[in-house]
């Protein structure tokens, strides 16, 4: 009998950790840190994103390319550092012609001012198959700031930035399987799943104050493991405390059920992070400053999983705990 194929991150564990350098954090953390200059360290973070995966064939293709920056963008915000430039790397079918490239130059070009950096090259192929997108981003923090995923500690406060849950309803109402509510609600979610806000400002400000952070592009639960995982420790979420915006509350007040997509779906790109509860002052001047709402959602426990609990306290059971590739 053939043995199970593993998943994406004992894939990861098996074939590739043993090839990591030291800066590549065992491929325990979204990132890898290497020397620089003048007291501070690079941050390489490199993610591609796949037309019928990860995008639609006739989204706009501005908005491809900025959410293809931004989703990286959020890496860099989790570690608190500052962006400073890219690589990009693109394999295209015939169908994306001089017109598709030059609209996703100029969403590039946007974000490229809104967020100071731009392109050091890269490369571009050909190719039978689907569009697929790649970009490495590089950032720029100060050397030992760098927030990584491994220093939560039993006792920490889990918070979350923004509101969580938006994108996978945006998916839905993009794919019709989410109807009944209004048209500014619908433009909402639909924007949030196609254009996710990297949360730089707060990330950097959240450096020397968070113990640990991960953004959340796997789902709450799924990313918050991942920080637990790398950290030794466990952590207790109560689900009636996750921030919700006024067009998700409406969706999951009518079907409670879809508070899942709040706590296991994906692409919300806000971030999770730990620091300790004498920090509490802290992170609200944080997240004044940087003018992101933060929400105290949980706590970090003894043990090594991540609970979620009803508002009546029982726990929650769920059949996956954030999307896999594998």
């Amino acid at each position: 009998m053939a043995a199970k194929p593993l998943g994406e991150f004992a894939r990861i564990a098996r074939f590739f950790a043993p090839l990591a350098l030291p800066g590549g954090l065992a491929l325990r953390d979204d990132v890898a840190l290497i020397a620089g200059r003048h007291g501070e360290q690079y941050v390489l973070k490199a993610d591609a994103i796949v037309e019928g995966i990860h995008f639609f064939p006739d989204d706009p293709p501005g908005d491809v390319a900025r959410k293809l920056l931004r989703v990286n963008l959020s890496d860099l915000a989790a570690k608190g550092a500052t962006p400073v430039g890219y690589l990009l790397t693109m394999a295209l079918p015939k169908a994306r012609d001089d017109r598709w490239l030059a609209a996703f130059a100029r969403g590039l070009a946007a974000d490229q001012r809104k967020y100071r950096l731009g392109l050091f090259g890269g490369d571009s192929d050909a190719t039978r198959g689907p569009t697929v997108l790649s970009l490495a981003a590089i950032g720029r923090v100060a050397k030992g700031r760098a927030v990584l995923r491994s220093g939560a500690r039993p006792g920490d406060v889990v918070y979350v930035s923004g509101t969580l849950g938006d994108a996978a309803l945006g998916l839905a109402v993009i794919t019709g399987r989410l109807k009944g509510i209004g048209p500014a609600a619908r433009r909402y979610l639909a924007r949030r799943y196609r254009l996710p806000e990297p949360r730089l400002e707060l990330g950097r400000r959240l450096a020397g104050v968070a113990r640990a952070a991960a953004d959340i592009s796997d789902g709450l639960v799924a990313d918050l493991g991942h920080v637990c995982a790398a950290s030794g420790v466990g952590a207790i979420v109560e689900a009636a405390r996750v921030p919700l915006s006024v067009a998700a509350h409406q969706v999951i007040a009518r079907s409670p059920r879809r508070i899942r997509a709040a706590l296991i779906h994906g692409d919300d790109y806000e971030l999770v992070f730990t620091a300790p509860a004498a920090a509490a002052a802290r992170v609200a001047a944080a997240a004044r400053a940087a003018g992101v709402r933060v929400t105290a959602v949980g706590r970090v426990v003894e043990g090594h999983a991540v609970r979620v609990l009803d508002a009546r306290g029982r726990a929650m059971r769920f059949g996956r705990t954030g999307y896999r590739h594998f």
